[in-house]
């Protein structure tokens, strides 16, 4: 009785390492997706251009230079659509967003999905949330930047250096 109660926990220890080693290994074979949250502060420059830099956001910190056009909607909130670039020291990547900015409160929301990148975004997919503050006086804004990026090239890179 006693051996089978130490070959038991003998049998569960290794299937919980086991458990543990396979947890492990699917986590890399992830197809080089990363949950990406970050900050933006950053400037509404007129004419539908705002351009923010982008801290704690790993791979995404850099700055982001961005076009938008109201297509809808009616006051307070009105709706609008366009592209926001992000330029990192490993490349840009561009989302084709589509959202709504509240002109009584500042605030605004927005998403989409990935749409083109270079260097280490090439071939990159995934979606990106906006959600965030203007201040209608001054055109200064904050902003959360949240979502999936899968990379084309899924290597084992570290991109935790991205954090500066």
């Amino acid at each position: 009785m006693k051996a089978l109660r130490l070959f038991l926990c003998a049998l569960v220890g290794a299937l919980a390492v086991t458990g543990v080693a396979q947890a492990d290994g699917s986590s890399d074979d992830d197809g080089g997706c990363r949950t990406v949250k970050a900050n933006g502060v950053g400037q509404d420059l007129g004419g539908g251009n705002t351009i923010a830099t982008i801290t704690q956001g790993g791979i995404l910190n850099g700055t982001t230079a961005a076009h938008f056009d109201i297509n809808g909607g009616a006051f307070p909130t009105f709706t609008f659509a366009g592209t926001v670039t992000f330029t990192t020291k490993r490349g840009t990547l561009a989302v084709a967003i589509s959202g709504t900015f509240n002109v009584a409160t500042g605030d605004f929301a927005a998403s989409g999905p990935i749409t083109g990148g270079t260097g280490r975004f090439a071939g990159a997919t995934g979606t990106l949330t906006f959600a965030g503050n203007e201040n209608l006086q001054t055109g200064t804004f904050t902003e959360t930047v949240q979502g999936t990026i899968c990379l084309a090239d899924a290597d084992d890179e570290d991109d935790e250096d991205d954090d500066d």
